[in-house]
């Protein structure tokens, strides 16, 4: 498979989507069909076309942060394909409330204009 992402890749988001998500859901086929469209959504919400900074050589800690909203952002689409295998609905929906808020964390640093001054200068 091609493994798409351009901030995260496949193994990123089966990390954060935890031990209990369905296989399938992970697979590099499956993320690829979303990861592009999350990293585009994350350029339109913070207003900055990180993807032609990315490739140009962008701050390793600006790159974390992409990797850690695109990353969250993905698994969690990861776990809504399938809940069962969770030992619990309360378990996946944890799970979601964990990826959400670190997603809204990253997003929230992206868009301060003090971070993205730093991070795109350095």
């Amino acid at each position: 498979m091609a493994d798409l992402g351009i901030y995260t890749k496949n193994a990123d988001i089966a990390v954060r989507a935890g031990a209990n998500v369905n296989t399938t859901a992970i697979t590099t086929a499956e993320t690829d069909k979303y990861v592009l469209d999350v990293e585009a959504f994350i350029n339109s919400k913070t207003r900055t076309n990180w993807s032609d900074l990315y490739t140009a050589g962008l701050n390793a800690d600006a790159a974390g942060v992409l990797r850690e909203a695109s990353a969250c952002l993905c698994a969690m689409y990861a776990i809504q394909y399938d809940m069962s295998g969770f030992s619990s609905r309360i378990e996946a929906e944890t799970m979601l409330d964990v990826l959400r808020d670190r997603y809204t964390q990253a997003i929230k640093t992206l868009e301060d204009v003090k971070v993205r001054t730093f991070i795109q200068e350095a």
